[in-house]
């Protein structure tokens, strides 16, 4: 018998690693809307991260890994006097960015939070800066940060829209992986090469596990996870810029390749494809179209399959809430997405578990008119058995309409409904929202809820005559877009 011999011809990199290489390298991104909005979610993303400090579950997490450590020209963490290696700053950021659920928001066939790569890109930015001027050199501006946010929202974005990563169990964060690898390492200044060594460790590495996001396994490392992305993608950077060789076959290579591994083998739909089909699909070419159509979560601290129910229980709670004990049942109308993700009967175990259900984040604001990130915790919930009460009588359906408007590209709706039947035969109205507020079609609603968020989370950390002076630098787009990153990061720290 002969033993079959690999052919060992060192092949070209991968399609996909070049397309997205080539985009970060040479795209210039000449749109308006994309700019502006990048303003707008930097605030925001800031914002969330500021409020995060007020929670010890996320605060012990921060610092460096070995206490007393100084660090020459250390990335600062918004919010704190800490100065870390780019690497741990990424991961500190990253986690509190990431850490109530409040930040940016893209759906698609995948999920995910593009903001999240704003860990690895202003740790990076700042220390390059810092480093730069002390060598005589010009720092990186703050007009470079919002490039790269836009490209990172793009590089995650765009392979969200055909690529269901959740479906084969992967979470989302191995996206922020990716994008923080590609456009940290052209901050950094790779080359071609090197930026596709790069992308392929990225895609090499092993991938987080969806477990931790799911009943009966939801917690907090959802929370960490995209910090611990973004910070993974600075190392990544750091060791193609060292000259560290890459894995040119890293998706397609037969048996090992993450195509075989990760992709396809546990995808019934690719596995019964043609090799060559095995790939990931593109629906557009990178661009600034994610940027333009993010989605914001400005009203509430909760998933964002669920903001428009958020929103739906707003409006009902003037009619319900003196009846709550005469509600026969709640019927919630919604997605599939939804359905699948966060509808969860049951105990619900920590405040992870809780804003990650569907029917937690309906009843509070249907009880109470509002919902913010206290209302998650340990204290609130032993406190309040409405909620769960309220989440027993709920029936949640799913419209196939409002999933299949959730796919289209030309509305990305996210719909949900509720309606309130009482003991007695009556009824509510059923209160429909097809579009959040934080969505692209309602920007001029939006936009100043949207900067009000951002003033009251500056006001969790900073005294007033702070908080005007780094809104007022946030709304002036020249003035911000010409700063140097480590005079932007001076006005945040303590």
């Amino acid at each position: 018998m002969s033993a079959t011999v690999e052919a060992n011809v060192r092949p070209d990199y991968d399609d996909e690693l070049q397309k997205i290489a080539d985009y970060v390298l040479h795209y210039r991104i000449d749109s308006e809307e994309a700019f502006e909005t990048a303003r707008h979610c930097l605030m925001d993303t800031l914002g969330c991260g500021l409020l995060a400090l007020r929670f010890p579950e996320c605060t012990k997490h921060l610092g460096p890994l070995v206490e007393g450590t100084q660090v020459p020209h250390g990335s600062r963490v918004p919010g704190t006097a800490l100065r870390l290696d780019p690497v741990k700053a990424a991961w500190d950021i990253g986690a509190l960015i990431r850490w109530l659920d409040y930040n940016d928001t893209w759906l698609a066939a995948e999920w995910g939070h593009p903001s999240d790569n704003l860990g690895g890109i202003l740790a990076v930015a700042d220390h390059l800066s810092q480093k730069r001027i002390t060598e005589g050199e010009a720092p990186l501006t703050m007009r470079t940060v919002l490039e790269a946010m836009i490209k990172a929202h793009e590089i995650q974005g765009v392979l969200a829209l055909e690529n269901a990563f959740n479906r084969v169990g992967l979470d989302h964060v191995v996206l922020v992986k990716v994008a923080t690898t590609a456009v940290v390492a052209h901050l950094m200044g790779a080359d071609r090469e090197r930026l596709l060594s790069a992308l392929s460790h990225a895609w090499v590495d092993g991938q987080s596990l969806r477990t931790y996001r799911h009943a009966p396994n939801a917690g907090s490392r959802k929370s960490w996870a995209a910090g611990d992305a973004t910070s993974r993608g600075v190392r990544l950077a750091d060791i193609a810029l060292r000259g560290e060789m890459g894995v040119p076959g890293a998706l397609s290579a037969p048996q090992w390749g993450f195509y075989d591994v990760l992709f396809s083998h546990t995808n019934k739909d690719l596995a019964t494809k043609p090799e060559g089909e095995r790939r990931f699909h593109f629906q557009r070419e990178f661009g600034s179209y994610v940027m333009e159509h993010i989605l914001f979560k400005i009203a509430f601290p909760a998933e964002f399959h669920a903001q428009t129910a958020c929103e739906a229980a707003v409006t009902l709670h003037p009619r319900v809430r003196d009846r709550l004990d005469e509600i026969e049942r709640i019927v919630l109308t919604t997605h599939e997405s939804a359905i699948r993700i966060i509808s969860k009967t049951g105990d619900l175990a920590n405040p992870a578990d809780r804003d990650h259900c569907l029917q937690y984040m309906t009843a509070v604001p249907l009880a109470f008119g509002e919902l913010t990130a206290e209302h998650y915790e340990d204290d609130f919930h032993a406190a309040h058995p409405v909620i769960d009460d309220l989440r027993a009588r709920m029936e949640v359906v799913e419209d196939p309409e409002y999933s299949r408007d959730y796919l289209d590209p030309d509305k990305r709706s996210i719909a949900n409904a509720i309606q309130v039947f009482f003991t007695d035969g009556t009824s509510t109205e059923k209160v429909e929202v097809e579009f959040p507020l934080g969505h692209r079609r309602r920007r001029a609603e939006g936009i100043p809820v949207l900067e009000e968020k951002f003033r009251r989370n500056l006001a969790t950390r900073f005294p007033a005559w702070r908080c005007n002076r780094i809104f007022a630098l946030c709304q002036d787009s020249a003035h911000l877009e010409s700063m140097p990153v480590n005079r932007f990061l001076d006005h945040f720290m303590i």
